[in-house]
């Protein structure tokens, strides 16, 4: 087993990695919380593949559980979804000293974790994400919430997991498309802090190759967040680093009705664009955007901009979270693994992301 421990001022809590600790989680639980009631939030294909796996595993070690079972996709990350949810947990009058796991992918654990957030003013939950990007990503930091129809994530809070349950098992039925998805987060992370994440990933002969070798990558990529917003819990500052590509890639994904692109693919062009006009000004090494086009390409993922409307893509940038005032801040790599984040004057955005 593999063990991270994200260490914050007011909190604490592991983050651990094994093949098929998805059939511990009840003993784990068993001794480590007092809870009786847990509440599954997930959705209808990871119930189908493994939810009667963990219930039956859970209720052996005595929980009384509930499975809540959404629409997969990011339709679901919404205001309507969530007072579904909340409906399922009164009924199942769950309390503060209860808990809830977030079986899935991003968008169930920013759902989930949104719902726990919120519901009674917080229960206390737990991350098992069942995609590669939930694994690197989206289920370490307590970055919760839900999308509204103006943009993504702009309902939500800061609320950390009891633990992560990462089981690097769960992704060999992932179909292609979304395990390469989950892998534009990886290249993010060998972008802006640890060029040998793109080496191995140029390294690998094929996806079976790569799945065998995934834990040591995934590691690397939870160490990397764990240490960002160990800095930084708020993303005011350096945990920033981590939205390479999404300042336009969340522009492409909404202008687009969340349809065209998944997450995966427009971070991919959000990553490939900004580093090709930030060559143009100077400001990164040459032959960066080439390497990152190289590594994409690898793995079908896009990095040609596709056409949109000036305006749209404007007013989407606006609303995004790191937009201040007259300022917006950007990442930028200098280099492959070195990664910085600057603040950009509204006027000057044309010459970055437009």
């Amino acid at each position: 087993m593999r063990e991270l421990e994200v260490n914050l001022a007011n909190c604490g809590y592991k983050i651990l990695i094994e093949r098929n600790i998805t059939k511990k989680i009840g003993g784990y639980l068993k001794e480590n919380c007092s809870s009786k009631k847990i509440a599954v939030i997930t959705d209808h294909n990871i119930k189908r593949l493994y939810g009667s796996e963990l219930v039956t595993d859970l209720e052996d070690e005595g929980f009384e559980t509930k499975v809540i079972s959404i629409e997969p996709g990011e339709a679901s990350k919404s205001l309507d979804t969530l007072k579904e949810v909340y409906k399922e947990l009164a009924e199942f009058k769950l309390t503060r000293g209860d808990l809830i796991i977030a079986f899935g992918g991003g968008v169930v654990g920013d759902l989930a974790g949104f719902a726990a957030s919120t519901y009674l003013r917080g229960i206390p939950y737990i991350q098992v994400p069942a995609s590669l990007l939930a694994q690197v990503d989206s289920s370490i930091g307590g970055k919760v919430a839900v999308d509204l129809a103006q943009g993504k994530n702009l309902v939500g809070s800061f609320y950390h997991p009891k633990a992560v349950f990462i089981d690097p098992e769960l992704l060999k039925t992932l179909d292609k498309n979304f395990f390469h998805d989950g892998l534009a987060e990886i290249i993010k992370y060998g972008c802006i802090r640890d060029e040998s994440i793109i080496d191995e990933l140029m390294n690998s002969k094929n996806d079976e190759e790569l799945l065998e070798m995934i834990d040591s990558l995934i590691y690397k990529c939870c160490s990397i967040k764990k240490s960002l917003v160990e800095k930084d819990e708020r993303d005011f500052g350096e945990r920033m680093l981590l939205n390479f590509g999404h300042t336009l890639g969340h522009a492409i994904e909404k202008y687009f009705n969340y349809s065209k692109y998944t997450h995966g693919e427009a971070i991919a062009i959000g990553m490939a664009h900004i580093t090709r006009n930030t060559e143009k000004l100077g400001l990164t090494q040459r032959g960066t955007e080439k390497r990152i086009k190289e590594v994409l390409n690898k793995f079908e993922l896009p990095y040609e901009t596709p056409l949109m409307e000036k305006e749209s893509v404007e007013n989407a940038v606006m609303l995004d979270k790191k937009s201040s005032g007259k300022s917006i801040s950007l990442v930028i790599i200098e280099s492959i693994g070195q990664g910085t984040v600057e603040k950009i004057g509204i006027d000057e955005l044309e010459n970055y992301i437009m």
